[in-house]
C-alpha cells in the first residue's frame, strides 16, 4: 500500500514538475541579448546559480519551480559559447560559457529583476 502510494506520488510531483517547468517552452535558438543582459523569448530576465558547476545544473525540484530553466527545444543546436546541458530531470537547459541560465517566478513582466543578488548574492543577472 505504502509503495503503491509512494509511486503515486512520484508520477504525480513529476507531472508538476513538468508543467511549472515547462512555464515557457522551450527554444531552439539560444537567449537574446537585449539592455545589457540574456532574456528568454518572452523577454523575460535570464540569470546564473553561483552553486552550478561548469555544464551543470544543480538547481531541481523547488528550486527549479522558483527558478525555471531556460529549457531547449528538440532541434536545438549549441553555438560558440552557447552550450545545453542535460538536467537531472533530463530535460535540456540552455547555458552561457558554462552556466546554466534560469528566469524567476517573481518576476512578473519582461525587463524585472527582482533574483539579481538573492539567496546572499548566489543568483546574477546573465550578461
Amino acid at each position: 500500500m505504502m509503495k503503491s502510494f509512494l509511486s503515486a506520488a512520484a508520477v504525480l510531483a513529476a507531472l508538476v514538475a513538468s508543467t511549472v517547468l515547462a512555464a515557457e517552452p522551450g527554444t531552439t535558438t539560444p537567449p537574446a541579448m537585449k539592455d545589457g543582459m540574456f532574456v528568454t523569448a518572452k523577454g523575460m530576465t535570464l540569470y546564473t546559480f553561483d552553486k552550478d558547476t561548469a555544464g551543470k545544473s544543480v538547481c531541481n525540484g523547488q528550486c527549479a519551480t522558483n527558478w525555471p530553466p531556460a529549457l531547449v527545444a528538440d532541434g536545438a543546436k549549441a553555438s560558440g559559447d552557447w552550450t545545453i546541458v542535460t538536467r537531472d530531470d533530463g530535460m535540456k537547459q540552455w547555458a552561457y560559457k558554462g552556466k546554466p541560465l534560469y528566469a524567476f517566478a517573481k518576476d512578473t513582466k519582461a525587463g524585472d529583476k527582482t533574483g539579481d543578488g538573492f539567496l546572499n548574492g548566489a543568483w546574477h543577472i546573465a550578461k
